[in-house]
């Protein structure tokens, strides 16, 4: 890793409010596509997703998620459970930004993608007694959009559709198809 994003990846913790705010925003970017420093961060990003700072858990997140394509041992396959734990967090906007950055796991390879809809799946099934569900039901079927936009994996389309003729309540029904409109 240069010195650059080493700097980007201080400011993105000590930063004031901007500047972390721009490292942050700089990160993300450079990470969209493949970098080869990724294990150079990995484990500290691991650490921080239990960090006390919300912001540190969900930056941690957000950064883990993107570097998955980054990641040619797959470490991601054992440390998901870890990264999921996160789209769980006590503080919901915590949670929320980490579920919306998980399908960029998915596009590491078949195994992660596999990997990432079968944890959505679960949770779009099972999670109906967590407080804002829908709203969780809603982020998990743009992660699969997201996904197949990338993919074009007609499996994903399938199963999103699958899921949605699940919801009873015609309001949702109806806002999760606009979706896959």
């Amino acid at each position: 890793m240069d010195d650059q994003m080493q700097v980007e990846f201080e400011k993105s913790k000590t930063g004031d409010k901007d500047e972390r705010y721009e490292a942050y925003q700089h990160i993300l970017k450079v990470t969209e596509q493949k970098v080869d420093w990724a294990y150079d961060v990995w484990d500290q990003l691991l650490n921080d997703l239990t960090h006390k700072d919300n912001h540190q858990r969900s930056r941690a997140a957000q950064y883990l998620a993107n570097l998955a394509k980054s990641d040619p041992d797959m470490r991601i396959m054992e440390d998901f459970p870890k990264l999921w734990e996160v789209t769980k967090d006590g503080k919901f906007v915590t949670a929320r930004h980490s579920l919306q950055s998980i399908w960029k796991v998915g596009i590491a390879g078949t195994p992660q993608k596999d990997m990432v809809m079968e944890y959505m799946i679960e949770r779009f099934k099972d999670g109906t007694e967590e407080k804002n569900y829908t709203l969780i039901r809603n982020d998990i079927l743009q992660n699969m959009r997201n996904l197949y936009d990338h993919l074009n994996d007609e499996s994903i389309k399938q199963t999103a559709l699958d899921l949605i003729d699940t919801v009873d309540d015609k309001k949702y029904s109806k806002k999760y198809m606009n979706i896959w409109k």
